[in-house]
Order: C-alpha cells, then structure tokens, then sequence
C-alpha cells in the first residue's frame, strides 16, 4: 500500500447506502474482506520508522490496573482474581500458585475492536459486517469472520509512532499565564471540555509534533486521576455526566481519517466527549455517540480508552518530546471485542 497517496475523506469511494467518508471496502485485497481496518497503514517502512523513535532506552507502560478503578461502570462487573494453591487445585503436591480472573474488558485500559459499536443506522460493524453471536464464537482466527483484536496478531500486533497531546497539561499551563485561580486554572476531566482540533493542532505546534500517516494519537485529559482517587467534589460534579474528549463532530471525524491514524487512544471513558452533541449544539444521550460509529465502523479506526497516561505525560513534560515508539498486544482470544492493551511507550 503506497500511504503517500491515501484519498482524504471526500475522495474516498463511495459506498452504496452509506454516508460519503465510509472506508468500507477501501483496504480489501485480493478478494478477501479486510478485518484490521486502519492497522493497514502500518507498512514495514512506516513501523521502521517508528522504531526510530525508541533511542533513549526507557519504557513506560500505559496499562492502568485492572482493579483502578474506585468508581467502576454500571454493568459492567470488577475484577474478580481468585488466588490458588497447586495443592488445593489438585494439579500437583509441590510448593506453588495459580490464579484466575474474570473480568469485564471495557472496566479499565482497554481496545476497543472494530465491533463494539456499529454504525447505528445499518447496525453493521467494519466493512459491512452483521456481528452475531455465531459469529463471535468462531473456535480459532482462521475462521473468525468478525473483525476483532485476534487479528491483530497475524501481523505481529500493533508497532507504531505514537503521539500524545497533552490537553490537561497544555490546558493549565495556558490558564496559569492568563493569571487564572482556583477550578478556572484546572483542567478537571468531568468538566466536559469538548477538545476541538483546532485545539489538537495548538497543542501539537506548541509540543513541536508534526503528525504522520499511522500515528496512533493519544489524547490525554487527566480522567485516570480522578477515577482512581475521587474526591467528593468529583462525585457531586458526576450528578450532570460531561466528561471531557474530543469533540465528536463530523469535524473531527474527518480530521482523524484525513490525518490517516492507525488509531487513536485516550485516558478518558470513550476518546470522544461525553454526552454527545448534535451538529445543531442539542445535547443527547450516549446512544448518538458521533466518533464511535465513524471511527469503529466506518473508518475501522480501533479506539483505546482508560489508557494510564501519567507517566507519559511526566516523561514527555521532561524530555521535551511528545512522540514515541508504541507497542501493543492485545490479548489472543478468537472473536475478542475489547481487550488490555499491553502497551509500552518507548523513548
């Protein structure tokens, strides 16, 4: 694939039934119905490029804990991780320990894989495709039809430049200058700031990132702070839910396709700012989410959400540098739909 010469949105084939932007079909070959989506646009010389980035011999890891969170989601349940023996197992008389865990895949840093959210009209995920049970059941990769993390592993996972645009840190030093106090100064990430891109590229020229064709961009808001030490101030603020992302605009979904990421990853609950807006400004219910459809199904843009970005920020603050080598593995399960990351940001 020559990622020198990818259509921008309103020059991508049109799709029958489907808005003009779909990708479906675009990244096909040889007859064959693509399942990774944007994870095309890691081409051997794009990923060796990437590499480039790891120079300085630090690793830093993005994985918040799977039990982080201490205002976990309605319906979906905490880790449970039971601890054993191998002598109360049963499996054998020696001296040692098994455990394990049960757990929901969207309750701390997570992928989103190209069938957790659909295109709502059509109700198809990626490319087309219906999502059914049957078919998220498939036994092995080879006969999973669903487009989901698995995968990624037959091309060695995810290998990329990633990018982080520090908001919260951007945001409060520019508040600080302009001599503001008390909540004004802070960017605090349940108070729904619906970060624009014209906001994402100040942040970039003021961190001295130029985007590439597949970056993984990753945003942060400072929301992992407060999801896992809340204060009773944040609780209360939790009682009218705006929860700070990106905007979730058409804007904005051309922006992501037309600066062709691999993916995109966040700190918050959903990448995208929570509740959602419709063009017109009316505020709306989680069901009209604008990025998720176009990025999940139309675009086959993975999203990552609750990624801890702490450290990275610390680091990159340090260093004065905002781009990195990015790993992921995802965990191998046929038919996953979320899963870990397993991501490294490497200097």
């Amino acid at each position: 694939m020559d990622t020198n010469s990818l259509p921008d949105f309103d020059s991508l084939p049109s799709v029958e039934g489907m808005p003009q932007g779909c990708a479906w079909g675009f990244f096909d070959r040889d007859g064959k119905k693509d399942l990774r989506g944007t994870l095309n646009l890691l081409t051997q010389p794009v990923v060796a490029a990437a590499c480039a980035e790891a120079r300085d011999g630090v690793s830093i890891s993005l994985n918040w804990p799977l039990n982080g969170n201490r205002m976990p989601f309605p319906g979906r349940m905490q880790l449970a991780h039971k601890i054993m023996k191998l002598s109360d197992s049963g499996l054998s008389k020696s001296c040692g320990w098994d455990d394990e865990l049960h757990f929901n895949t969207q309750a701390s840093s997570q992928w989103d894989s190209l069938v957790h959210w659909q295109e709502q009209e059509s109700k198809l995920a990626y490319n087309g495709i219906e999502v059914t049970h049957e078919g998220l059941s498939a036994s092995s990769t080879s006969e999973n039809k669903m487009p989901t993390l698995d995968h990624w592993h037959a091309s060695g996972g995810l290998v990329a430049r990633g990018v982080l645009i520090d908001y919260k840190a951007w945001y409060e030093a520019k508040a600080a200058a302009e001599g503001k106090t008390g909540e004004d100064a802070v960017c605090h990430p349940f108070a729904g700031h619906r970060i624009t891109v014209e906001q994402i590229e100040t942040v970039a020229r003021d961190q001295g990132v130029e985007f590439r064709t597949g970056d993984v961009l990753i945003i942060r808001t400072g929301m992992i702070e407060v999801f896992e030490a809340p204060q009773p101030s944040d609780l209360a603020k939790l009682q009218t839910p705006q929860l700070s992302g990106m905007h979730g605009n058409l804007e904005s979904a051309k922006w992501l396709w037309n600066k062709h990421f691999a993916a995109v990853a966040s700190d918050s609950v959903a990448f995208e700012a929570l509740m959602p807006m419709r063009e017109d400004g009316t505020v709306v219910g989680p069901e009209e989410l604008v990025l998720h459809p176009w990025l999940l199904s139309m675009f086959g843009m993975s999203i990552g959400e609750l990624w801890d970005l702490q450290a990275l920020s610390a680091h990159c603050k340090k260093v004065n540098r905002y781009s990195f080598l990015l790993t992921s593995a995802p965990l191998n399960v046929p038919g996953l739909v979320g899963s870990p990351p397993n991501a490294l940001a490497i200097f």
